[in-house]
């Protein structure tokens, strides 16, 4: 790990059970000091997460310089860096910078069959980087990166078919549908 202080792993694993751990879409400069300064405040590990869209935007350089520089600022910071909502070619990307400690395969909109099949080769290649993987199962209300989910689109994850999922697949983590709602829908 080039600049990561810490796998995100191993924070959420130190976490459990025990505080809540952060984890936040950073898309600029300011957001970036904000959270680490916060961070820094609370004497708390973060995780800052870049989507796919951000990455395109931004450059995924640019947005590895504002970490390494962040790291210099404050160096009592503990933080582990995540793509958030990735697709595949873009998880591929991250893994391969070396510049993220944890990557999420979006592969949700698919059928769940096709959904194994691409997280799989996700997690695949990330464990060989040992780098953690989160995937999705279900359809959550919201609005994220270019997609967005009506209400009643909403799909809820069914706990069977997560264990299944989780089984064969191998990820870390699951994001699953419970009725909630994330991204833009504050004035919604």
């Amino acid at each position: 790990e080039d600049f990561m202080c810490a796998a995100s792993l191993d924070l959420l694993q130190a976490a459990y059970g025990r505080y809540a751990l952060g984890a936040f879409n950073a898309s600029n400069m300011e957001q970036v000091h904000g959270l680490f300064r916060g961070a820094e405040r609370a004497l708390a590990p973060v995780i800052v997460q870049f989507t796919r869209v951000m990455r395109s935007y931004a450059h995924p350089r640019m947005l590895a310089a504002m970490l390494e520089a962040a790291e210099e600022i404050y160096p009592s910071v503990v933080f582990a860096c995540h793509h958030d909502h990735g697709d595949e070619a873009s998880c591929a990307e991250a893994i391969a910078s070396g510049d993220y400690n944890s990557v999420m395969i979006d592969a949700s909109h698919h059928p769940f069959a096709e959904n194994v099949t691409i997280t799989r080769r996700v997690v695949e290649q990330a464990h060989a980087h040992g780098i953690a993987v989160e995937a999705e199962l279900g359809l959550l209300q919201g609005i994220e990166d270019e997609m967005s989910v009506d209400a009643k689109e909403a799909i809820l994850t069914d706990p069977a078919q997560a264990a299944e999922f989780v089984e064969r697949t191998g990820c870390d983590s699951l994001a699953v549908a419970i009725g909630t709602s994330h991204g833009a829908y504050k004035f919604s």
